[in-house]
Order: structure tokens, then sequence, then C-alpha cells
């Protein structure tokens, strides 16, 4: 499957190591029956253990239905119990994090989609000891919160893969769709695409209100006759904006991040130019594999730096081949 080729080389430093450490978890080296080895497709054989894998998902949002098939996929695997919880609100989401040091949990995997909120709490984590990973969201300041490593795309670097391909097909004045104000991730995508097309424009909606999300976005095509491209930053919310493009009966062109299997059909019903996929199946499974292999050795996947799962682009020259693995769940 062709992928979007930025910074290849950096993404490939990152992921190979993963990929030799994984390996040897599941077959190489020692004797399939050893203490610690988890071979022949069995669960490990070291002890079971809790971690807590804790999100700031908006409800409805099936991005996070894919993380948590790949966090579920690690821990049959590795003899993990995953307590997933989630509150799109930064405060509350901090209590889960909270909540999850009371319980003595083993580990905790986390999305930083509000450093300040999050910033306190995670301290007292790393300071009970507990390993914290984080993933999706906060990479630029992981190491500064106590986790020992981060999965996800670099938000930035997506922005402009997206820019990039927007200016290179003639697009001169997106609408960049933020759905939650405040969260770091969402303003460094958009602000990624504005510096590779200057005549960027940011629209915040209220993302826990579809109707509303529809509504805003059908008012600002109706104001804005000189936008060319509009721009979803989910999955269903790039699916919503489709619905205020009819509603305005506007020309505008659509495109996204995120990826879910309505939209990938969409993109192959040319009803939407692309997105870019961050492959959420590989943040949820190294996330809770990472923290496995943590307490089995003391490992540290990514040797203090962030690990890259995008930017990957998806449009009409690719989509038949992840169409397959949106089929079965895993993109």
């Amino acid at each position: 499957m062709a992928k979007f080729n930025w910074r290849r080389s950096a993404v490939a430093l990152a992921v190979v190591p993963l990929l030799a450490l994984a390996a040897c978890s599941s077959g190489g080296g020692k004797p399939a029956d050893s203490a610690n080895a988890a071979g022949g497709g069995q669960a490990a054989s070291t002890p079971r253990i809790k971690v807590a894998l804790i999100t700031h998902a908006e409800a409805g949002d099936t991005f996070w239905d894919i993380v948590r098939k790949g966090a579920e996929a690690a821990a049959a695997k590795d003899n993990v119990e995953v307590l997933y919880t989630s509150d799109a609100d930064a405060g509350r989401q901090s209590q889960l994090v909270q909540q999850a040091i009371d319980q003595k949990v083993d580990g905790i995997a986390v999305t930083i989609a509000n450093p300040g909120a999050m910033k306190d709490v995670l301290k007292k984590a790393t300071d009970a000891g507990i390993p914290v990973v984080s993933f999706n969201a906060g990479g630029d300041v992981s190491a500064q919160m106590g986790a020992f490593t981060h999965f996800g795309s670099n938000e930035t670097l997506a922005g402009e893969a997206v820019g990039a391909k927007l200016a290179s097909q003639g697009y001169k004045h997106p609408i960049c769709v933020i759905m939650s104000q405040g969260q770091v991730q969402l303003e460094q995508r958009c602000a990624g695409v504005k510096t590779k097309v200057p005549g960027t424009e940011i629209l915040y909606v209220n993302g826990a209100d579809m109707t509303a999300v529809q509504s805003t976005a059908t008012a600002k095509l109706q104001a804005s006759k000189d936008a060319d491209v509009i721009i979803g930053l989910g999955a269903p919310f790039t699916l919503t904006i489709l619905k205020a493009v009819a509603d305005a009966n506007s020309p505008i062109k659509v495109a996204s991040f995120d990826l879910n299997p309505a939209l990938a059909q969409a993109i192959n019903d040319g009803k939407v130019l692309f997105t870019v996929d961050q492959q959420p199946w590989l943040q949820g499974y190294l996330s809770i594999d990472s923290i496995w292999q943590n307490k089995l050795g003391g490992f540290k996947v990514g040797g203090g730096q962030p690990v890259l799962t995008g930017p990957t682009i998806v449009d009409k020259s690719n989509i038949s081949d992840v169409l397959k693995f949106v089929q079965q769940g895993i993109r």
C-alpha cells in the first residue's frame, strides 16, 4: 500500500527497533516454553497485570473503538487486563488517572490532549512508581510529563502533509474545522495546514453536539463563498460536514483526518478527496505492549523518543488496499 513519504527515514528508524523487540517477545531467542515467552499464539505466561487505558474520547467517536481493538489484541497476547475509561473533559480525565492510581494499576496509557490538566496527576502516577506511556495526543510534552514513550502521529507533520497535498492540487482557501477548542493536537493539525496554505481559516464547532456541528458548518459555508475545501479533523465530524455541504448546496470539496468504514467508502465514492490516517489500532496495541515489555524487563520502547504511527495519506490511489482492513475493523 502506498504511503505518504514525509520524513520516512525518521519513521522507519523509530519503528524498526520496535518491530525487532516485538519479534523477540513472540518467538525469537529462548524456546517457546520459557517462563517469559508467549509462543505458539498463546497468552504470555507472565503474571497477569492491570493497565489503565485513559482517553479524551468524545461520545460516539468511532476512532476510539479502533484504538481499543488494538489494545485488546495486545492484552490478549500479553496476559493484561485493560481498564478502559474516557472523558472529553480534561478535568474529569485527570480524575480518571487519579482513580487508576488509587486502584494501584501496573501501568497507565493515557492521551494528553490538555497538558495543563494532566501534569500534576501524571506526576503522582510516576511518583507512585507506575510506568506511564502516552499515545495519540501530547507527543511534544510526553517526556516532561513522565511518560517513557509516546505512540502517535506528529500532528504538525500531519497537518503539513494535508496542506502540501491541497496546495499541490491548487486549493487556496481551506476551512479547518476544530471540534474541541483548546486540544493541542487539533490546533497543531490546522496550524500545519496553514503553514502550507496560508489562506487557511479556522472554524470552531461543538464536537459534543453533531447537530450543532452540522448547522455551524452549514452557516459558515453559506457565508464563505471563496472557500474551496473544508477539512474535518475526525472521521465522524467529516461525515457530518458532508451533510453540511449538501445543506448549503456548496461546491466546496472535503478532506479529512482519521478513518472509519463510512469515511473510507466516501473516499472510494469520490465524496472526500483524501484523509490522513494515524493508524489508531497501532496506538492502542503498542501502548499496552510497551507497558508489558517494561514490566517484563524494564524495556523502554522508542529510546526516549516518540514512535510515529503516521501520517499516512489515504486517497483514491490506495483506498482499495485500505478498505479490506477497514472492513476487518483494524483501520
